[in-house]
């Protein structure tokens, strides 16, 4: 397993404010002034990512790019030459599957595509690369799903990468010689941001085709400012995406 995974884990949300509260419980004789901090700042940051208004307010910040309008769906194929769709993970050898599937982000993903390119005419690519370095890839994953549940066979596969940038360029190194340098690009919505800049950077011409919208009104219970595990996982999402704008133009520019 990648290093560099293993402490993205431990750094970003929840694993980071675990760790203040371990920190806070190792300090609580030593300096508990110190300890107190970080149980505040570790029983705090939890509280606020576990609330789905937080979740709301933050995709709100991240979530820049307007729908595609679905009146333009069938004109799409003057505009562009091509959807490529990115991975988002998989889920390991599911007995009821028989075998590895798109997580329910990559779905997500794949349900849009699938009813742009039927609408469209317009051929598919899949990108991404191998989870953990073990076969299959998630753009072959990705494929099979759009062939055996949708009809729609994927005509190239970008197997290779692990990160949004190289999504972009591997796509790049396969598509450009085909003559495809105008796509419509699908991921969701919050990730769109990083994502078109990659592909841009990479010489894309991009339109945007942005899924699963999070700073929409939640509908939660009391507004959405009771705790609920899966804004915990969504707000780690959106903090990932966050520090990735930021990186990124810093790594890549």
């Amino acid at each position: 397993m990648p290093i560099r995974y293993i402490l993205k884990q431990l750094c970003l949300p929840p694993g980071g404010f675990l760790l203040l509260l371990l920190l806070a419980w190792w300090l609580r004789r030593r300096m508990p002034r110190a300890s107190l901090l970080c149980f505040v700042l570790g029983i705090g940051g939890l509280w606020l990512m576990s609330l789905p208004v937080v979740v709301e307010w933050a995709a709100q910040a991240l979530e820049h790019e307007v729908p595609l309008d679905e009146r333009q769906w069938p004109e799409l194929r003057k505009r562009v030459d091509a959807i490529v769709v990115l991975g988002a993970g998989r889920e390991r050898g599911d007995p009821a599957w028989g075998g590895d599937q798109p997580s329910m982000t990559a779905m997500e993903r794949l349900r849009y595509a699938a009813r742009l390119a039927r609408v469209s005419g317009l051929p598919l690519l899949t990108s991404g690369g191998l989870h953990f370095g073990e076969p299959p890839s998630e753009a072959q994953i990705m494929a099979e799903v759009l062939k055996r549940d949708y009809g729609l066979e994927v005509r190239w596969q970008e197997s290779e990468s692990r990160t949004t940038w190289e999504n972009a360029g591997m796509s790049a190194r396969i598509l450009f010689p085909q003559g495809v340098r105008r796509v419509v690009l699908v991921t969701q919505a919050a990730h769109m941001p990083r994502a078109r800049w990659s592909f841009e950077r990479a010489g894309f011409e991009v339109v945007a085709a942005p899924v699963g919208y999070l700073g929409v009104p939640n509908g939660r219970p009391l507004g959405g400012w009771l705790p609920e595990s899966k804004a915990v996982w969504q707000s780690g999402q959106l903090l990932n995406e966050a520090i990735g704008l930021i990186a990124y133009p810093l790594a890549y520019e």
